[in-house]
């Protein structure tokens, strides 16, 4: 897939230019070409569940797009055989002035169902996507939410021989993702094709059977997903610290404020720092944000995931009833004091994010930092809380009154 920054061909353009510099006529501009994918060979067998991985760029939702034939390749092709259902971006394919319920048949006849197979499996689409009270409401009144939940009953529902993923269900709640990775399970156990793009690692372990990592636009890998995943994150381990500069770190958001750097510091009984953490400690995390419009009423979230992606610990702003706004031009630090952090002897990664559920990412930096869990003479005296997700007890301070309740 190619893509070309132009100069611009308006007539008034080119004459200017030519005025201002006569000679400039004799001369070609120089195009620059941009491979969102280059030299992409791959074969995806019936029944097969494909994970694809790799930092932001790298090439991941091009793809899907390619095999769900919404862009076309400039050169190559793909060849799939079989119904696809894709579910890409937020919504796609519905029509805002149709209701759910509308909507739902209209997706099931773009796959080529019958009426008769949508009416068998209405029910439980519209119970599993838990909008029994607003099937009947255009979706352009849905929230983001709403919409991915309906959008992903019905591409999983629907019975498609190929479905197609994209990151969307970050979208939903924790307990809406566990229901879609049930289902995809389902779906897989089922004997049908599933091409997965997912940040969360422990969502690709346990679901696929061969994982591909892409990597400016070129396949890096492609085998067993464990060995893909314990290398995608092997990448990572030896790049990050506990203090990391963030201002050139992968991100995804729309760009109204950015993590500038982000600094853990473990801390003992009496709040000395440590040299490293030890289970049932403190920690102290100071967050730098730089801020470029004017936002309100965001939520600033601190995570915390284990080598293979798995979430552990979610800490954010919200659970104290608090919100962030800022203004444009403003620079601000926020701390989190983190009480009694129940981790194995390991290495764990801080992700931050800060936007408004369901709605808006405003930025997001999955792989902030790194903190490394050891060994001590006090590990026995806790109670080790892994696996699984847990509410941590903190307290957070942030510059310039920027907390709303």
């Amino acid at each position: 897939m190619r893509g070309a920054l132009q100069q611009s061909t308006l007539l008034r353009d080119q004459l200017s230019r030519v005025l201002k510099s006569p000679l400039s006529v004799f001369h070609r501009t120089k195009v620059e070409t941009f491979w969102a994918l280059k030299d992409i060979s791959l074969e995806v067998e019936q029944g097969e569940v494909l994970g694809l991985i790799g930092r932001n760029g790298a090439g991941k939702t091009t793809l899907l797009k390619v095999l769900s034939r919404i862009t076309r390749p400039t050169s190559g092709w793909a060849e799939i055989y079989g119904r696809v259902g894709s579910l890409l971006e937020v919504g796609t394919g519905f029509h805002p002035e149709l209701t759910g319920r509308e909507n739902t048949f209209l997706s099931g006849a773009i796959l080529g169902m019958s009426k008769r197979e949508i009416e068998k499996k209405f029910d439980e689409i519209v119970a599993f996507a838990e909008l029994q009270k607003f099937i009947d409401t255009p979706v352009k009144h849905y929230s983001s939410g709403m919409y991915v939940r309906l959008a992903f009953a019905v591409a999983a529902h629907l019975e498609p021989e190929i479905l197609l993923v994209d990151e969307v269900l970050a979208v939903g709640d924790i307990n809406f993702q566990k229901k879609c990775l049930g289902k995809m399970g389902d779906v897989a156990r089922a004997g049908r094709t599933i091409v997965l793009v997912s940040h969360n690692m422990a969502a690709i372990n346990a679901l696929c059977s061969r994982c591909i990592i892409l990597a400016e636009g070129t396949s890096e890998f492609d085998g067993p997903t464990d060995a893909a995943t314990a290398r995608y994150y092997a990448d990572s381990l030896g790049k990050l610290t506990c203090s990391s500069d963030l201002r050139d770190a992968p991100r995804d958001g729309n760009g109204k404020a950015r993590f500038t750097s982000v600094s853990i510091q473990p801390l003992g009984g009496d709040n000395e720092v440590l040299p490293s953490a030890i289970p049932g400690c403190d920690l102290s995390i100071d967050i730098e944000l730089e801020c470029y419009e004017d936002f309100t009423g965001c939520n600033l979230a601190i995570i915390f995931y284990d080598s293979t992606g798995y979430r552990l610990i979610d800490t954010n702003t919200a659970q104290k009833g608090e919100f962030v706004s800022l203004r444009a031009g403003q620079k601000t630090l926020a701390q989190f004091r983190l009480r009694e952090v129940l981790l194995k002897p390991g290495k764990y990664f801080i992700g931050l994010w800060l936007g408004r559920h369901c709605i808006e990412t405003i930025d997001h930096v999955e792989r902030a930092a790194l903190i490394d869990f050891v060994e001590s003479e006090e590990t026995c005296a806790h109670s080790v809380i892994y696996p699984g997700t847990y509410l941590c007890r903190f307290e957070t301070k942030l510059d310039h009154d920027l907390v709303t309740k």
